[in-house]
């Protein structure tokens, strides 16, 4: 436990910035999830209008310092690739 009320107050902001960078890993997650099931469904049409919101997450994860900048790219290329097969 934290000595000193600075200490104590370094923590809840810990873990209050802990839980907003959590929902947001999760939400790219959750939309890289769509996107992939609506490829695999033959729905590319649909997963292409995801893609806006995906790159938003993605990029304002990475501006953020939630993912490094590299694994922002890696991501975002990554879905686009699956466009192509």
């Amino acid at each position: 436990m934290p000595n000193t009320k600075s200490a104590q107050k370094s923590l809840r902001q810990d873990q209050r910035r802990r839980q907003e960078n959590l929902v947001k890993k999760r939400n790219i997650y959750e939309l890289s999830k769509k996107i992939q099931k609506l490829i695999k469904d033959n729905k590319p049409d649909e997963a292409k209008k995801l893609l806006p919101d995906y790159d938003k997450a993605v990029d304002k994860a990475a501006k953020t310092n939630i993912i490094k900048k590299n694994t922002a790219a890696r991501k975002k290329s990554g879905i686009r690739r699956l466009f192509k097969n």
